[in-house]
């Protein structure tokens, strides 16, 4: 399953789209009044402006499975890693195959890049801005995240990620290329502090040579 296209909302256009491309170096291809359309690899990330949206989101992105290393020392002069535990930024995903590092955006947004073993997307040139491959999460907020990803399944013909344990607190939808993450409202963005809450998201997604618009 393919994230093809992320829209969400900013609070301010104009710094947003300097953090992504002065800082993740990431070319921006549209500019609107109120809004701004960034290519991540091979999926599109637009930001769409609300003066009064203070809230923030949670996404992540692929990088080549050898790679993330050398996206931590890329990251060290851009960004402000989060630290797990005892100076380590690292977080190890055992059951998903995948390794992952977290920080933020300019509007709060908690950032992510993780590396899937599973993906064999290995590259050996050095890690730049080209090594953001695609958006492989988007996080959504709602009452029931189980009976939400039932209703996906059901409706547009989507599956459950085979490697995590869905539950009525915390589901996933989709597999190692992109995911639906589903969370209930106030649990803590992991490795955050931050609730959860529910924000207007719109997605376009690829499955199977299926498209499928959501919105939530």
């Amino acid at each position: 399953m393919k994230l093809e296209h992320i829209q969400i909302q900013s609070n301010n256009i104009q710094q947003t789209a300097l953090f992504y491309q002065d800082i993740l170096e990431l070319p921006i291809i549209e500019k609107k009044t109120n809004s701004i359309t960034i290519k991540a690899g091979n999926s599109f990330l637009e930001f769409v402006e609300n003066a009064v949206f203070k809230s923030i989101y949670h996404f992540a992105f692929n990088i080549p499975e050898n790679k993330l290393d050398e996206g931590i020392q890329w990251c060290r002069n851009k960004v402000d890693l989060i630290v797990i535990e005892d100076q380590n930024v690292i977080t190890n995903f055992e059951n998903w195959n995948a390794n992952a590092v977290y920080f933020y955006d300019n509007n709060g947004n908690l950032l992510e890049f993780i590396a899937r073993n599973d993906l064999e997307n290995s590259q050996t040139e050095a890690f730049s801005s080209k090594s953001i491959l695609n958006i492989s999460e988007i996080g959504i907020v709602n009452e029931n995240p189980l009976e939400l990803g039932k209703q996906l399944v059901a409706k547009h013909g989507l599956e459950f990620f085979s490697k995590n344990t869905n539950s009525e607190l915390f589901a996933a939808i989709g597999d190692d290329e992109g995911l639906l993450i589903m969370v209930k409202p106030n649990r803590n963005w992991y490795p955050t502090q931050t609730p959860s809450e529910s924000n207007k998201t719109k997605i376009k997604i690829e499955n199977n040579g299926i498209i499928v618009d959501l919105k939530f």
